[in-house]
């Protein structure tokens, strides 16, 4: 079968590789339909490997049709359409009791640490794979694992109806996160980039506000838009070096900053202010699950987030030249979709 097999930096090659066989007990073997790309994907070739553990086929975002299934699956049957959380856990932990599967202490992804799906067939275990409503179009359905990213995100930093919230960065994730607050209907949603057309999008996708970064003082307007407090919840997306610190000062008294932007170096915070106001700070990892998957599936389903969040359909050969390069060089306006199966190009 064709897959994207990941070798090391620099290296990712369209080639065929040994089909996955037949599944185990608790598997289903999947057919690939759609997969998307992730700025994960993109980082691991620039300059990985990060958490891939290569030789690995990429790919955590996809949905297929299920074509067997193993001893023990009765929730899944051949012809069901499904989407996979991509992230499996133990089953057995003191984090998975607890139910925060995403930190289980033998925590894999498929794409990363087990073969993906960006091949013509995947292989996942059942408990973490969920029916696709009917409604839903492949496209769409293929985006719901990095929305249950967001989702999980906004969980974490206590985002609900009438917060006030803010986001820094609405490139990629941080597009998601302004979709997902506005479904929990957040308000004002506070959308603060330096690119005019990410933030462009970010009204598209449901902020009532935007702030550029580059040209705006950012704690000035917020203290604007929300009578001198602060918002309520601030989700930190960028992962650059100014951010967290900004996050702090733009957030009201008792109020909740998420870190969701990936930090390579140590950051330098007020302590004193984070103290004082009593202000929570959280981190995030992922999703869970049982949680986050069937929330994407439902907004998705019910909503324009899909084609709004798009940039462009491509072919599996494509991969390298019109989808990973594009994330690389910042190029991409939204998320890249790949049709794994060829059914548009079928249909056209």
């Amino acid at each position: 079968m064709k897959a994207a097999m990941y070798y090391g930096p620099r290296d990712i090659r369209i080639e065929d590789v040994p089909h996955p066989g037949a599944p185990k007990v608790g598997e289903v073997l999947i057919r690939v339909l759609m997969a998307a790309i992730c700025g994960t994907d993109s980082a691991e070739w620039d300059h990985g490997p990060i958490l891939a553990v290569p030789p690995v086929i990429l790919g955590h975002e996809f949905v297929g049709e299920v074509v067997s299934i193993g001893d023990g699956v009765i929730d899944f049957a051949p012809g069901d359409r499904v989407v996979s959380g991509a992230g499996v856990s133990c089953g057995q932990c003191e984090w998975w009791r607890e139910g925060r599967t995403n930190l289980c202490e033998n925590y894999y992804t498929l794409g990363l640490h087990r073969n993906g799906g960006l091949a013509e067939y995947v292989m996942s275990p059942a408990a973490i794979c969920r029916h696709v409503p009917s409604e839903l179009p492949d496209v769409a359905a293929a985006i719901a694992q990095p929305f249950a990213v967001a989702l999980h995100g906004l969980r974490r930093a206590k985002v609900k109806s009438g917060s006030a919230t803010a986001v820094i960065g609405v490139g990629g994730i941080g597009g998601f996160l302004i979709a997902g607050a506005a479904a929990r209907g957040a308000t004002p949603l506070i959308a603060i980039d330096i690119d005019p057309e990410r933030l462009e999008g970010a009204l598209t996708l449901g902020a009532t506000h935007v702030i550029n970064a580059g040209t705006e003082d950012v704690v000035t307007r917020v203290r604007e838009l929300t009578h001198e407090f602060g918002v309520h919840c601030v989700v930190e997306a960028t992962g650059t070096s100014g951010s967290p610190q900004l996050a702090l000062s733009i957030v009201r008294r008792g109020g909740d900053v998420l870190i969701l932007g990936l930090h390579k170096g140590s950051r330098e915070l007020d302590l004193l202010a984070f103290t004082t106001q009593e202000i929570d700070l959280h981190g995030t990892l992922a999703h869970v699950c049982a949680e986050d998957i069937p929330e994407a599936l439902q907004i998705l389903s019910h909503s324009l987030l899909a084609e709004h969040a798009l940039d462009q359909i491509i072919k599996l050969d494509d991969l390298m030249e019109q989808g990973i390069m594009p994330l690389v060089e910042r190029r991409a306006r939204g998320k890249i979709v790949v049709d794994v199966a060829g059914s548009l190009e079928a249909s056209s």
